[in-house]
């Protein structure tokens, strides 16, 4: 079954040489009890390991069922000790966080073919029928090696190699370990044991004392056991090595997730520090964006209240401060601009002319500071003002100059709280008005539009402000296809009326509503970047942190890193197995950073009254990068445990 020709093993210990194994070379046959003797540091677990595939020699032939293993790569050595060999180590290396069954259970992670016996038939045939759920720290010493020679069956393997399998054990387990062992091979397994002790090596059929890495007796004591026909055909089967695959199978991904929330679930502080830049920066994500979308959408909104197609029109910076613009009279705006405007350019289809100023308003003991718009009726239908209650200003108010007003809601709730105002006196900056409308409410945004009280605008210019010029004239035009042409034909009248040259293309600025809805959201995106990128920020700082306890967890789990390898993992297996660890880390975190984050952004609608938006492309992109953050920032502990020498990883301490 096994020859080896003068095989070799050489380690380095700091600069010094340690020869393992110095030309060692025998014969091993299929049912043969072999006991390896020697004292420590005589090589004997060097060659055990070297038999089974956990190490590789210098130099030498090694020949197993026929095949010459030499050159084979890891995945090759691991699919053959996956099938054909199980281990017994001295330390028990029981996985510690699960049940005897699913310690059992662990080799079947990594082939794909059933075997003809179940864990619970294992864990019967060596006497834990009733231990199954039991985790090893409940188990004696004993009981864990039962464990660990049942795990060492699962694959149905052709050899037992064990390691001092007594070496923690009490006499009468110890005694218990080696009839196990002696009935395993009865029924036709080969078994090689390794140990120090003469009385136990005196139980096998063959005894091969090694000293200084040379064999140096081989006694054999009893022919090996006779394998049926059956037996024989299992030994001699060829081993075929796993196809790479891009997924897992069922059973295999869902022990890495148990095995990922039991390895997170041990340490809950770490693992909640080393997410908590992961679930801030989603939650970042989310609230910026959340918020973003909503005074987008307030924006959208407002914009859509000041009606179709509309042009803003205003003096120039020079004619704002009354700087004579060289040929004529300074570029003001005047209410006959206006009609002018509403007659001679046939784009428009109304013109309003506006004036703005703050004002004190009191109403009985009540006192409020508000701003004050002078309009003309043809500003109702332009913005979307028409009064819920009561009327808004009419063209006999405007010719009248009469003390009128329409309130917006803000100014009513202070000046009225629940009393109908209409037909009311007010007085504005100790003029008296009497209310004659309530405008509709609209959305907030930079600053509350429902904070103002619109006038006629003679009123407001003449006994209010007094003023004798407008400040801007809002134009609504026919249709979307004339606002170029509305606006050139505004400016041309506009320096005609005022006698201003063409080169003072700055006298009068006009200002498209699509325009500014543009700029205003092209702002908001901005912001939304700059915080969005504060989230980024916050994501890195928790891969960081996903990164560091990953490299920890390596740390800590060598051994069992080392057990994985040893019962038929490859380094894809091991990579696969830490990188679900750190994904979950990030998808975890992700989740709670999506519930903060949504949660903050409905606290600021209950209690700043700001609009937000919550978009499920914006949630799904969100957690999509905090498992981006896992994956990469996983990836580096996990290709650091997968590249993971098994006997190194096995010896850690």
């Amino acid at each position: 079954m096994i020859e080896i020709r003068d095989l070799h093993r050489t380690y380095r210990i700091g600069s010094v040489d340690v020869h393992a194994l110095r030309g060692v070379s025998l014969d091993i046959a299929e049912g043969e009890f072999v006991a390896i003797i020697g004292p420590s540091g005589s090589g004997k677990s060097t060659l055990m390991h070297v038999l089974g595939l956990l190490d590789s020699p210098d130099r030498g032939r090694f020949s197993f069922q026929g095949r010459d293993l030499s050159g084979l790569s890891e995945n090759q050595r691991a699919e053959l000790r996956s099938r054909s060999i199980g281990f017994v180590f001295q330390q028990f290396n029981l996985l510690p966080r699960v049940s005897a069954r699913e310690n059992v259970a662990l080799p079947l992670i990594y082939r794909a073919e059933r075997p003809a016996q179940t864990p619970e038939d294992l864990l019967r045939q060596v006497g834990l029928g009733d231990r199954m759920a039991h985790a090893p720290n409940e188990l004696s010493g004993g009981q864990q090696q039962r464990v660990a020679i049942a795990r060492a069956l699962m694959n149905g393997p052709r050899i037992v190699m064990a390691d001092e399998p007594t070496g923690n054990l009490d006499s009468a387990s110890s005694a218990d370990i080696l009839r196990l062992l002696h009935e395993l091979n009865e029924r036709g397994l080969t078994v090689i044991l390794v140990t120090h002790d003469p009385d136990i090596a005196a139980k096998a059929r063959r005894i091969i004392t090694i000293r200084d890495g040379r064999i140096v007796e081989d006694v054999r004591r009893g022919a090996p056991v006779e394998l049926h026909e059956t037996a024989r055909a299992a030994a001699h089967t060829e081993p075929v090595e796993r196809r790479g695959r891009l997924g897992r199978s069922g059973l295999e991904l869902a022990s890495l997730l148990r095995q990922a929330v039991r390895a997170l679930g041990a340490n809950k502080v770490r693992t909640f520090l080393s997410m908590l830049g992961v679930l801030i920066g989603v939650a970042a994500v989310i609230a910026v964006m959340a918020l973003g979308g909503g005074a987008k959408k307030a924006v959208e909104d407002r914009i859509s209240t000041m009606g179709a197609n509309l042009l803003i029109l205003r003096p120039g910076h020079m004619a704002a401060r009354g700087v004579s613009m060289g040929m004529g009279e300074v570029s003001r705006i005047t209410l006959a601009d206006a009609e002018a405007l509403g007659q001679e350019v046939p784009a428009l289809a109304a013109v309003a002319p506006t004036v703005n100023g703050g004002a004190q308003i009191t109403y009985g003991g009540a006192n409020w500071r508000t701003s004050v718009l002078g309009t003309t009726p043809n500003y109702a239908g332009m913005r979307d003002m028409k009064p819920t209650i009561g009327r808004f200003i009419s063209a006999e108010d405007v010719r009248t100059r009469a003390l009128v007003a329409v309130l917006g809601l803000t100014v009513a709730r202070e000046l009225f709280g629940t009393e109908n105002p209409i037909g009311k006196i007010i007085r504005i900056n100790r003029v008296s008005f009497e209310v004659i409308g309530l405008l509709p409410e609209k959305s907030p945004g930079f600053r509350d539009p429902n904070d103002q009280v619109i006038l006629p605008i003679t009123t407001a210019m003449r006994r209010l402000l007094g003023l004798d010029y407008v400040h801007t004239l809002e134009l609504q035009v026919r249709e979307a296809g004339l606002l170029a042409e509305a606006e050139t034909q505004a400016k041309a009248l506009m320096r005609q009326r005022h006698r201003v040259g063409e080169e003072n293309e700055d006298a009068y600025e006009i200002r498209n509503m699509a325009d500014l809805q543009r700029a205003i959201s092209a702002t908001g995106e901005t912001m939304s970047v700059l915080l969005t990128s504060i989230g980024a920020i916050s994501l890195l700082v928790g891969g960081i942190g996903i990164m560091n306890i990953m490299l920890v967890s390596v740390t800590e789990r060598t051994r069992e890193i080392g057990l994985r390898k040893a019962v038929g993992a490859r380094r894809s297996d091991i990579l696969a197995q830490f990188l679900v660890e750190a994904v979950a880390v990030g998808a975890i975190g992700g989740l709670f950073g999506i519930g903060l984050g949504v949660g903050a952004a409905l606290a600021m609608t209950q209690f700043a009254g700001w609009t937000v938006t919550i978009s499920a492309p914006t949630v799904a992109v969100a957690f999509g990068f905090a498992v981006l953050v896992g994956v990469v920032f996983g990836l580096w502990p996990a290709r650091k445990a997968s590249l993971l020498d098994p006997i190194s990883a096995l010896r850690y301490e």
